[in-house]
């Protein structure tokens, strides 16, 4: 499996199409081992905690950051110590590269 993190997303369903199921597990050995694929293979989620709301809210706004500069977005909940991500592409009904590439962006955000 390549390295990710230098890819640029598409918006284009062509350029990032909808992964099978197979290449969706393929892709999840390139991200952290945090990332959960749900059971129809439609998304990938992952749960980062933190020891308080301001460290969580920069880490929120690390990872709109890094969406908006990819121009693909996830869906996002924010707690206290919370922070979970879950990506998926709409436009393909389920999970592209994109998805794979983002949360790639933002495991290394983290180190």
């Amino acid at each position: 499996m390549r390295n990710i993190i230098n890819e640029t997303c598409s918006n284009n369903p062509d350029l990032a199409p909808k992964l099978t199921s197979q290449e969706a597990f393929e892709w999840l050995t390139a991200i952290d081992d945090d990332w959960i694929l749900d059971s129809p293979n439609q998304t990938i989620t992952r749960n980062f905690e933190f020891k308080n709301y301001y460290q969580t809210m920069a880490f929120a706004n690390s990872c709109a950051w890094i969406a908006h500069q990819n121009d693909h977005h996830p869906d996002m909940t924010v707690t206290y110590r919370h922070c979970i991500l879950s990506f998926t592409t709409h436009s393909v009904n389920g999970l592209s590269i994109n998805d794979f590439i983002c949360a790639a962006k933002i495991d290394t955000s983290l180190i």
